[in-house]
């Protein structure tokens, strides 16, 4: 069975772990350094009351994360903003990451949010689809935005009104 829930101080260690296996072994986080609880921490102190942050579980473990930030810094884009999520790889095709990211998108229409963005590092086939599949239209791609592993990477951008 899973739950969604509100993030708490509790999840921040698993939610750094889970984040530094995508700094570590993937370009589908641009960070180059491992993050920590207290960065997480600190960060959700400074956003949760405007942008939520959502745990999941699945059978009682952790299995991952969804959460919104600002999109853009400038007042007329209050309104919108940048979503992310990360699953755990045991959790991959439960349903689990649908339920969490929904939920997401439920809570933003409820704080009075339009609009989501979300990006990703390409190629990401699961991402496309999962986004595509949660009604979020492609809006374009930056080419060649980010280096990482000694490669130059690509960032595909989609929006969907709430």
């Amino acid at each position: 069975m899973h739950t969604i829930r509100p993030t708490s101080p509790g999840d921040f260690e698993a939610i750094a772990n889970l984040t530094n296996h995508y700094i570590r072994h993937t370009a589908v986080h641009f960070g180059y350094q491992d993050v920590t609880a207290q960065d997480f921490e600190q960060a959700w102190r400074e956003t949760h009351n405007t942008y939520p942050w959502l745990t999941a579980e699945l059978d009682g473990r952790f299995a991952g994360y969804a959460k919104a930030g600002v999109w853009r810094e400038r007042a007329a884009y209050k309104f919108s903003a940048e979503t992310a999520i990360y699953i755990e790889d045991f959790a991959y095709r439960t349903g689990i990451a649908r339920a969490l990211y929904q939920t997401l998108l439920d809570e933003l229409k409820a704080r009075g949010f339009h609009t989501a963005v979300a990006g990703a590092t390409l190629p990401n086939d699961v991402s496309v689809r999962f986004h595509e599949a949660m009604g979020f239209k492609t809006i374009g791609t930056f080419r060649e935005v980010g280096r990482k592993f000694d490669q130059w990477h690509d960032v595909i951008f989609w929006q969907k009104m709430l």
